[in-house]
């Protein structure tokens, strides 16, 4: 099955194609030119009869997608349209009328609605707040790739940034007798007592960090942890300064709390570092929060001790300059790098904010748990804020994460092996690139993924395809080509690369990696690498 014409955003073809147009909802939409307006990606697929046969079936049932619309014209030029949708509609609502005898009140309740929407013009504007935040790119191919999965197409899915391993057996037991024991009620907003000390102990003994637990605030993800921070310490005009490539959601986070995110570019021959020059000449009046992430999502960079201390000494030079510490990959760690938490370095403490969780390290991500440290001022100013958004963390993942805390030092061997694993995948990756030729590969130090310079390849043309002009257009390439999924750099903030996760089996690496070759086989490098 090849894939023709796919599209990240506002390129639309002629062709079959699916795309995510609702969060619960897959399209499939026959030929016809249409102006594609979303932002999520859409990409075509022939021929779709035998991925959508399953799809079609026992639609009826609800446990199963049902039709939503189906428009057909016997004009061979006019689009139809199916929408799958998890909701009960169209296609089964015919028994239901004979069932209940609703037609002629459906009938009567849609001729009022027209008469009112006739009456009533409603005002669907948004904030101008949301409209200035981007989606996430990583999980609107993540959410694509799956559909396809799903749909029948043989996707291979390196663009979730998610371990496949199961959740160790002792954490997950001990979620599950959580759930047995009865503990399914609210916890206190800040995270239960158990918890808080737990991670207390956690931070002392691998960090080097003392606290107590009301300088932790437990919450839904990291992700979440982060945004409250920016949140409660970032005023109107505030900039927020952030290495790049960065994690697609910091500078959307700035936005969301109408700060500015002010990007300092790293170069891929420098492991993709932050200079502390360009840092020193950057930091104004309006700077903030400087966001660190070590190891680094996208580029699996570990920032050494040194470094660290360089950054550190231009950081206590300007008072109001906080620093959020995002160390989510912290023991996802290569010798011989070391992983130094930001707080631990000499007057950092009182103005670091660190960030940590448990989805990663501990393959927890649906668990939905992570937490914050630091001076208790500014955690009791994110807890306000949890508290009128979420308030606490799930009972039962807290006490998951208990067990996963008491796994042993980096958590035990359980963790060890994984990081293993993650290790001989990425071994494997950077010798298959090295001998693929016109990439620029920086070896990641942490973390599971390589972000590769492709930019070589732009200008190259693929018979059949197009111009290969940047990292979207390459991705979109592949994913028609090799029919592997992979994130564009653009939105980590460099163009030049694209994004590769290999927290996937290495079964799977190396049919992705076969599948790559046999793509960029018909490229040509433009400019050596």
């Amino acid at each position: 099955m090849r894939l023709k014409g796919a599209s990240f955003g506002l390129f639309t073809h002629s062709t079959t194609r699916i795309s995510l147009q609702e969060q619960s909802s897959l399209s499939v939409n026959y030929p016809t030119p249409l102006p594609s307006h979303s932002a999520i990606p859409t990409f075509p697929i022939l021929p779709l009869a035998a991925a959508m046969a399953s799809l079609l079936q026992g639609s009826c049932s609800s446990t199963r997608p049902a039709i939503h619309s189906l428009g057909v014209s016997s004009d061979g030029d006019t689009s139809r349209s199916i929408s799958f949708s998890s909701q009960l509609n169209n296609l089964c609502f015919k028994s239901l009328e004979k069932r209940f005898h609703v037609k002629r009140l459906r009938m009567g309740t849609l001729v009022r609605a027209e008469s009112i929407s006739k009456q009533v013009q409603v005002d669907i504007s948004l904030s101008p707040r949301v409209n200035s935040v981007k989606p996430s790119k990583t999980i609107a191919v993540t959410d694509l790739a799956t559909a396809l999965v799903q749909a029948g197409v043989p996707v291979i899915r390196l663009a979730a940034g998610e371990p496949d391993f199961d959740t160790p057996t002792v954490v997950a037991e001990a979620g599950i007798n959580a759930i047995r024991e009865g503990y399914t009620r609210y916890t206190p907003n800040a995270g239960t007592l158990e918890l808080r000390t737990a991670i207390c102990h956690k931070l002392k003994e691998e960090n080097g960090l003392t606290y107590t637990p009301d300088q932790i605030l437990v919450s839904n993800g990291a992700k979440q942890s982060v945004l409250q921070a920016v949140l409660a310490v970032c005023s109107p005009g505030d900039e927020v300064i952030i290495p790049g490539p960065f994690y697609v959601s910091y500078p959307e986070m700035a936005r969301l709390a109408d700060a500015t995110p002010v990007i300092l570019p790293t170069l891929i021959s420098n492991n993709f570092l932050l200079d502390p020059e360009v840092l020193k000449s950057t930091i104004s009046e309006k700077s903030r929060v400087l966001i660190l992430c070590s190891p680094s999502n996208p580029t699996g960079s570990v920032y050494p001790k040194k470094l660290l201390e360089e950054i550190a000494d231009i950081v206590a030079k300007h008072p109001r300059l906080l620093v959020i510490a995002d160390e989510i990959y912290e023991h996802i760690i290569y010798a011989p790098a070391i992983h130094t938490s930001f707080a631990s370095l000499p007057g950092m403490w009182e103005r670091t904010l660190t960030v940590n969780g448990f989805s990663k390290t501990f393959a927890m991500t649906g668990w939905r748990l992570g937490y914050l440290a630091g001076p208790k001022h500014f955690v009791a100013a994110c807890g306000k804020i949890q508290s009128q958004v979420t308030s606490g963390a799930s009972s039962i993942s807290q006490k998951a994460g208990v067990a996963a805390l008491g796994l042993g030092y980096r958590g035990g061997e359980a963790v060890a092996k994984m990081v293993k694993a993650f290790e001989e995948r990425r071994d494997f990756l950077v010798e298959s690139f090295r001998e693929l030729g016109g990439v620029k590969i920086s070896e990641p130090q942490g973390a599971f993924y390589l972000f590769l310079d492709f930019s070589s390849y732009y200008g190259a043309e693929a018979e059949g395809y197009g111009i290969i002009k940047d990292s979207e257009s390459l991705c979109k390439y592949l994913l028609d080509k090799a029919q592997v999924a992979l994130v564009p750099g653009d939105a980590f903030g460099d163009d030049k690369c694209i994004r590769i996760s290999y927290a996937a089996s290495m079964s799977n690496l190396q049919a992705a990696m076969e599948r790559i070759k046999g793509a960029i086989v018909h490229l040509k490098a433009t400019v050596p690498a």
